[in-house]
Order: C-alpha cells, then structure tokens, then sequence
C-alpha cells in the first residue's frame, strides 16, 4: 500500500523525506525505519486504504555488520509501518508463509475478541500457508504497535509500529512526525536464553558485584538475591535498536530550526526497559499509550517494554542532538540523531554506574527508624525462598541481633513492626537505601498474611505506592524525570462510577528457578480471573518480587489511579516496581476472553499470564 502526501511545499518536502516511517511494500533491503515518509500532522491528502496485506516471512536481514535470520512482516525489522484514520473500517489479511504458526497482536487497540489475535485465547492462531483476515472498526487514535503473540517470536523481529491518525485536529502542534522504536535483538536462538535463564537466572548479568562486596551483600546473599540484578537479559547478547538501527548507524530524523518536533517513542522490546533523553532539549510529554495527557515538560523518562511516549521537542539551533535511550541496567544503549542535515551526530552523553537495589525494592525501607543498632540481618537463617519476614520485632533493642532468632526460616515472615530496633551498630547500614534515616513511612501497609507458598520467594514486609519514584537508577540526576503522577489525562474520565468491587493480584516469582506467576500460580495452574460485563473494577496490583513487571491488559483500559482525581490517566500498560502496592480502576465493558500478562516476553512464556473472562453474572 502507499501514502500520499499533500503538494510539496518547502517545508512538506522536508516531511517528505524525513516522516515517521516507511509505507507498507517499498524496497526491503534498508531497515523499514531508516526510510522516511510523511504528510501533514492532520493528514490531510493522506491515502488510508481500508484493505492492507501482510507476510509474515523469514528474511535475511543484516543488523549491523552482522548477517541473521528474522521474522518479519513486508520484509523488514521492524516491521510495515501501518496508518489508519479514526473512524475507518479497516480489513488487514495476514499470510503466514513461515514453518509454524503465527499471529498480530494489535497492542492497545479496543477490538472483538476474536481479532486481538492472541492464539489459544481469542483464536487458533495462523496456520503456515494460510491467511487470516482481521477486521475491526478503528475508533480510537494514537501512537501503538503490534507484535506477534506465538512462542518468542516478538524477540526475533515480528513487531511494527501502528499510527492511527485522529478525526479532529491534535490539541498540540508539531512540524515533523517520526516514529522511534525501540527494541532489542539477540543472535542467540530465544529458546537457547530461555534455557539458560532456567539453568541460571544471572546467566547474562556481568556486572554482578565482586568479592570486595561480600561483606556488604550478605543479607541479599542470604535472602537469594543480587543488588545489581536489575535485568534478567542485558547487552551480554542483546544489541539495542533504535527503528530497527544499531547506534553506529545512527537513525537520523531532519528538522528546521524553530521547528516543532513529534518524536513517537515505543517501546517494542521483549524485555529491555530505556531511559530516553536528548541532550540540551526538553521533552514535552503530549500522550502515554496513544491517549492526549496534559503536557509535562521533562528532561528524562523511563519507558517500560510495550509502552509509548509521545513528545515534543523544539531544537532552536542548526545542530545536532542525541535521542539516547540507555538501559534501564546500563549494559548498552539504543542511539539517534535529531539534525538539520543527514551524515551529523552529537556527542553521546557519559555513561552512568549501573544501579543497585535497595531496601526499599523488598519493601523494607518504611517503619524501621529504630534500627541503628547492633540488629544485624547479616547471618539471619532462612532469608531465602518464602522468607517473607513476618514476625513482631518491635522489642528489640540495645545490641538485639536477629541473627539468632529461632523461626527465621524458609517461611518465616517479618511483616511488623520493627520500629523499636535500636542500638550501636546496625550491619544494615552498607546496603544500598539503608541510609540511616528510615523514618519516612509514605503510608506503607504490611503485606499481609498469604506469601503465595511455593511459587513463591520473597514477599516484601511492606507496600507501598511508588507512583512518585523515577525507578531504580533514575533518583539522583539532577534534573526532572518523569514519574507516574505527572501524567493526567486531557479530560475528566468518562466514567465516574466509584468501584463497586475490589480485586487484589499479586505479582510473584522464584528468580531462582526463573518462575513466573500471579499469585503464587503459573498459567498452567490457574488460567483465568473472571472480571463481570458492565462492573467498575478496583484492580490492585501488589508486587512481591525485585524486579519491575510491566502488566498489559488486552481490550479494556487502566486508569491509572495516581492522585489525579478525574483526570486519571487511562494505560494499557503499567509498569509495577518492586513492593508497589499500584491500584487502577477498569470499566469492564468488553464480553469475552482476553490475555492478562507481564509484557517481559520470557516471564509471560514461563507463566505469568491468565486469561480474563469478562462475563455476566449469573
């Protein structure tokens, strides 16, 4: 298919040749998003065919200097750009010419059922040879993707971005369109990483701590646990990439100075999560996951896997500037330029340390004030698997130590008050966020009673909402990061119902045996949660484990509930930190089953997913 741009005019032949992405069928031998082709912000003039073909194929591809087979759609990685117009009625057929079954998912896109495209869920899936017709009426707008939803076939290219174009003007301005997508990509065979992940969570961490921090990581040592375990997958094999370009090929989107620029981030990896800034120019924040916010300018955010970010940048001067996306893990980066003429590049920024976690991610750093004494974590038995710490500690004082407490094992809780603790010398004080000064509650809670037995290892004394915090990494920069509160939406919701049911799920895993679960419970053990057709939910996400999990549910909305009152910010992907306590509120409205899934690709394939059945009651 092809788009059609209005006249050219001197600034819409810029457009022209620096757009957003590549239209569907043109020459595959270049990267799709290293090609450029745009209209106007309205779209005015712009061709959106109600009929669109694609192959899903194995193709020789060459990421960098190096050769490898991907699957792609239309021939390239990412895959076609697709654009659509709010409003339209649109038919895609989707000929599967690979060796075993495949699928699209459109992410974030409210269709039926039977076209989210999610096999054993909402479909059979798409047979090799055959040809499956998705159809849907368009009636939203924004900046999306889609991805395949069969095996780890997301990880070897199968993804592409999905632009749909509103019906009334945007409440922002902008001169030039590009699309940014990130990803990673990985030569090893998905399969093999799976398996080393199982035979050895830390099989890709390098920058675990030395020796000379022994002394310091006892506690962790003792509960399972690594400081600087922020990424199960890292630059060890993964090569990052920005519209499908290895950073020394530097994509490069043009501009005129004074121009307003819409950059379309979308997170498109399997299990990577970026830090995006540009250099000397401020980000205005216009959506998050294709819906209009009110513009926050900032200089940093973090985006987790399947989330977008749409901003606006406006460069004054004829330069160059660095769209850096490093990882959250610090093990490598995505890179671009923004630059009046091809061929310039801009510095890139220093590198920073790879951070570490802290109490506060095991959900420790809260009641504990008391503690700077001689109560010491570092030979406490039974820090490991469900040791989730449960026990009144409120007497110890003057020189108690835990370290010969009778209980302290394998299911032993420590979920109480520890506020009483105090002394001389506190062994805590070298780990990382124990900084003498926990005074600071932030209205955390106990976890509670149930640690989800044997599918699951820690449990967090307390949670707490961390909608404020930037994330691990990200607290001491010096400049402003966005964080989950400053995003409210453009208008009140649409729904002012308060939630007549509450629903608690929490997040869980054994990083030690890589097991992923909700609940305790892989998929294989407890498939769906049923959700009631026409019911206001209150779904409350609690995260047991050390490690961010960014939750995706299919056909219905998240409003995000973040202090923002009626203008709740509505997300079909949240990211929940370690000992987050994140409640949203959903208006179920979509009968029918749905997939419910951590989007890290390899925690939803080891189990942590379920099917949501939306229903009437009975």
């Amino acid at each position: 298919m092809n788009y059609k741009t209005n006249a050219l005019t001197r600034r819409n032949f810029l457009r022209f040749t620096t757009g957003i992405g590549i239209a569907v069928g043109l020459d595959s031998l270049v990267p799709a998003y290293a090609r450029q082709v745009v209209a106007n912000e309205t779209g005015k003039g712009r061709n959106y065919p109600d009929v669109i073909d694609l192959k899903v194929q194995e193709t020789a591809v060459k990421i960098g200097n190096k050769q490898a087979k991907a699957l792609t759609v239309n021939g390239s990685v990412p895959g076609a750009l697709i654009r659509l117009r709010e409003g339209q009625n649109v038919t895609i057929n989707v000929t599967n010419e690979l060796k075993k079954d495949t699928s699209i998912h459109w992410h974030g896109i409210l269709l039926r059922p039977n076209m989210d495209g999610v096999p054993g869920v909402s479909f059979a899936g798409i047979k090799p040879g055959q040809t499956f017709t998705y159809r849907f009426p368009v009636a939203q707008n924004g900046t999306y993707w889609y991805h395949s939803h069969s095996g780890l076939q997301e990880q070897r290219g199968h993804y592409g971005a999905l632009i749909i174009d509103p019906i009334e003007p945007e409440p922002f301005e902008y001169d030039q369109d590009y699309v940014v997508m990130l990803s990673d990509w990985t030569f090893d065979n998905p399969h093999d990483i799976l398996a080393n992940l199982k035979k050895m969570p830390a099989y890709y961490n390098y920058q675990r701590r030395t020796i000379a921090d022994l002394s310091k990581d006892l506690a962790w040592r003792r509960m399972r646990m690594d400081p600087a375990d922020i990424a199960d997958v890292t630059g060890a094999t993964y090569t990052y990439l920005m519209n499908g370009l290895v950073p020394d090929s530097n994509w490069t989107g043009l501009f005129q100075a004074g121009n307003k620029v819409r950059l379309r981030f979308i997170n498109g990896s399997a299990m990577t999560f970026f830090d995006v800034r540009i250099p000397g120019l401020k980000m205005t924040v216009v959506q998050a996951d294709g819906q209009n916010v009110q513009p926050v300018s900032v200089d940093e955010f973090r985006i987790g896997v399947a989330e977008t970010y749409d901003v606006i940048v406006e460069p004054q001067d004829e330069q160059a500037y660095t769209i850096f996306a490093e990882t959250m893990d610090r093990s490598g980066y995505a890179r671009g330029t923004l630059a009046v003429h091809e061929g310039l590049r801009a510095p890139l920024p220093e590198r920073r340390e790879r951070p570490l976690r802290t109490m506060a991610d095991m959900g420790m750093a809260h009641d504990m004030s008391g503690m700077n004494g001689d109560s010491s974590m570092k030979d406490m038995p039974g820090m490991n698997n469900n040791s989730s710490m449960n026990h009144d500690m409120s007497g110890m004082n003057s020189n108690s130590s835990m370290k010969d407490m009778p209980g302290m094992n394998d299911n032993s809780s420590m979920n109480h008050d520890m506020s009483g603790m105090n002394g001389d010398d506190s062994s805590m004080k070298d780990m990382p966020g124990m900084n003498h000064d926990m005074s600071k509650n932030d209205a955390g809670v106990p976890h509670g009673p149930d640690d989800h037995g044997l599918g699951n290892a820690t449990v967090p004394m307390m949670v707490k909402s961390r909608l404020h915090e930037p994330g691990v990494g990200l607290e001491n920069t010096g400049h402003r990061v966005l964080v989950y509160t400053d995003l409210r939406s453009l208008k009140p919701g649409y729904d002012k119902r308060k939630p007549e049911r509450e629903l608690e799920l929490h997040l869980t895993g054994i990083m030690e045996r890589y097991m992923w679960s909700f609940d305790g419970k892989k998929y294989s053990e407890d498939k769906e949660i049923t959700f009631y057709n026409g019911e206001r939910l209150r779904l409350i996400f609690v995260n047991d484990t050390m490690m961010e999990h960014p939750i995706h549910l299919h056909g219905m909305w998240m409003e995000l509930d973040n202090g923002a009152g009626e203008y709740k910010p509505r997300k079909h992907t949240i990211n929940v930190k370690p000992a987050e306590r994140l409640p949203v509120e959903i208006n179920v409205d979509a009968p029918g089953k749905w997939a419910f899934h951590c989007h890290l690709l390899y925690h939803m394939k080891v189990g942590m997913f379920r099917t949501v059945a939306v229903v009437n009651r009975g």
